[in-house]
């Protein structure tokens, strides 16, 4: 419970962010594909206007993960992320509960929050619909197949940028940019979650349960053998935290062996733990 407490606001602004990150995904959808806006009609191509809310939404990845909160939270957003990085040793099971909890919540208020802004009848038009994710005209075996792929090259690309201290920096960069390929690329064939929680919170605010189990299995199987291939060729010592930012000032709740030689004392950065001492579960 004392951790719980202390961490709070870490698990307050995992749920902000993805709420944000939902709300504006609803929003950039809307204006892009509703027949009431002018985009449609402007930019008739369906493929245009789905890479054009895939940079959107690239771009949101990227200022959730170098804005303030981004920076202290580590800008998990998504459950099968926070799961892969507690396989890997990195954050105190009892973190990755309110970490979960608190990415569900958020992804449901995100897509309430931005019904209430556009109203049902857009939100809930056909061409918006909650941004509903579900599988494409493939068939439901090439979604699952598809979102644990790109599931698990996400992942691979962010331990592989993440760990490297002079390349952590760029991390979120990479990451939107992943983002944003995936939804101009891959969307047709599952809707491109990646996420349980984004996924969850667009279908509790659709009423819409479509292949739900793919969305809740493909992303963390994909991610957890991202991981195990990553620490089979690097090892389990080159995973040093689980911010996808870490080139900061910020407070670090982790396990964390990110090395801050330039930041006295160690522990100002890395929280409670300190340099190399782990928490207890």
């Amino acid at each position: 419970m004392k951790r719980w407490v202390g961490h709070a606001p870490e698990y307050l602004m995992e749920a902000a962010l993805l709420a944000a990150f939902m709300l504006s995904a609803c929003l950039f959808t809307a204006l892009i594909e509703h027949p009431g806006s002018f985009v449609p009609v402007a930019i008739p191509d369906a493929d245009l206007r789905r890479a054009l809310i895939g940079v959107a939404m690239g771009l949101t990845a990227v200022a959730i993960v170098y804005s303030p909160w981004g920076k202290r939270s580590g800008a998990h957003l998504n459950p099968a992320v926070t799961f892969t990085f507690l396989r890997l040793g990195k954050i105190a099971p009892a973190d990755a509960c309110g970490y979960v909890v608190a990415q569900f919540l958020g992804g449901v208020a995100g897509v309430a929050a931005a019904a209430l802004v556009l109203g049902a009848p857009v939100i809930g038009h056909e061409t918006v619909n909650y941004v509903v994710t579900r599988p494409g005209h493939a068939g439901l075996v090439v979604a699952f197949a598809a979102e644990g792929i790109i599931s698990g090259l996400l992942m691979f690309a962010v331990l592989t940028m993440s760990n490297v201290p002079r390349f952590n920096r760029y991390t979120g960069l990479l990451a939107g940019a992943l983002v944003a390929t995936w939804i101009a690329v891959e969307a047709p064939l599952s809707g491109m979650s990646m996420n349980p929680a984004r996924t969850l919170g667009s279908a509790a605010n659709a009423l819409s349960w479509e292949a739900l189990w793919i969305y809740f299995t493909a992303p963390p199987v994909g991610m957890l053998l991202a991981a195990e291939l990553y620490v089979r060729r690097r090892g389990l010592a080159a995973v040093l935290c689980c911010k996808l930012h870490h080139e900061n000032s910020e407070r670090c709740i982790f396990r964390c062996a990110y090395p801050h030689a330039d930041v006295a004392p160690a522990a100002s950065v890395r929280g409670d733990y300190g340099p190399s001492a782990p928490p207890t579960s």
